[in-house]
């Protein structure tokens, strides 16, 4: 299994400097993937971050976790990533989906399965440098080198569908090993009916985690996950049918109330009351040291190949520094 991090880059937590001392010590650690929130209202652009990730990193892979095709034209999300892909050396991953926070910040909603999927064609063309009709007039952008990897992100059927017909990974929001399998199956699906090796995609499972012998106070600092994952399930909830879900994955926002994105991400929000202990252990990893090796073998074991670390919890440092010790040895 290989292992990566996500920063949110929130200026009142994450100063630029603290970003980059964080990617610097992750990847002499051996995480092999960085990656940045983008939600370009909330929070800094992340593109100018990944710059300096880049600039400050010799082999670590590097992406958006995640972007949509809406907030940015088509074209610009493309130069960015053919930019950053010289920069880096052909490290650059992109890391996309519907939408969330950064649509619906601005009263908008997330796009549709087939605009995604369209979107991910087009920017495999453009960072490619075909020639293409976009809006009718022919473009192509003649010095990009080489189109990055990409990651789709999603839990609805449709998408992970999709992705399993186009994507080079998935993006999981949670690591739930039953509900990841359920998942998962999508993938493969979608992967077999366009003559594709499923185990050729690579599956990432993200979530905060914090290693601790006191449950409660662990549970305390990652309750807001399962909030923020909420988000999507209400998504979901709205556009299948009961019995197309599992009730694991719904039955935990019967409760739900308001979400205010003025406290996305954020631990002790006011949006993760509703959120229950046992939704808390089941999407997040928390306890003693081994309690995390052990439900990251459950996730290894249901086709797991990155768990990507939100690392936003607070004692950042400390987390690095205790899975450098305690947990990627046993998975090298």
């Amino acid at each position: 299994m290989k292992f990566g991090f996500t920063i949110k880059p929130d200026v009142s937590e994450m100063p630029v400097e603290r970003i980059v001392t964080l990617t610097r010590q992750a990847e002499a650690a051996g995480f092999q993937y960085g990656w940045v929130f983008d939600s370009h209202v909330l929070w800094l652009e992340p593109y100018p971050l990944l710059t300096l990730m880049a600039a400050n990193t010799k082999n670590m892979r590097l992406g958006t976790c995640v972007t949509n095709p809406a907030v940015r034209d088509l074209t610009v999300t493309s130069s960015l990533f053919a930019t950053l892909n010289l920069i880096s050396g052909g490290r650059m991953q992109l890391g996309i989906g519907r939408g969330d926070s950064s649509r619906r910040v601005l009263g908008k909603k997330p796009v549709s399965t087939g605009q995604l999927e369209q979107a991910v064609k087009t920017f495999r063309d453009l960072t490619s440098a075909r020639e293409i009709e976009y809006d009718g007039q022919p473009t192509r952008i003649p010095w990009a080198t080489g189109s990055p990897p990409v990651w789709i992100a999603g839990y609805g059927p449709k998408v992970l569908d999709a992705a399993g017909r186009i994507a080079d990974g998935v993006i999981l929001q949670f690591a739930d090993p039953d509900l990841i399998e359920w998942c998962v199956g999508f993938v493969k699906k979608g992967a077999e009916a366009a003559g594709r090796d499923p185990y050729s995609i690579e599956i990432m499972a993200a979530a905060p985690v914090w290693v601790s012998d006191d449950l409660k106070a662990a549970r305390k600092r990652v309750r807001w996950f399962p909030a923020l994952v909420s988000n999507h399930v209400v998504d979901l909830i709205s556009r299948y049918k009961p019995e197309e879900l599992p009730p694991a994955l719904t039955s935990y926002v019967s409760n739900r109330g308001n979400y205010d994105y003025q406290q996305h991400c954020e631990v002790e929000s006011d949006n993760s009351k509703f959120v229950s202990d046992d939704v808390v252990d089941r999407f997040c990893l928390v306890g003693p040291v081994e309690a995390h090796r052990e439900k990251l073998r459950a996730l290894a074991r249901v086709g797991v190949t990155q768990f990507n670390i939100y690392l936003m919890c607070g004692e950042e440092e400390s987390t690095l520094e205790t899975y450098r010790k305690e947990i990627l040895p046993a998975f090298k």
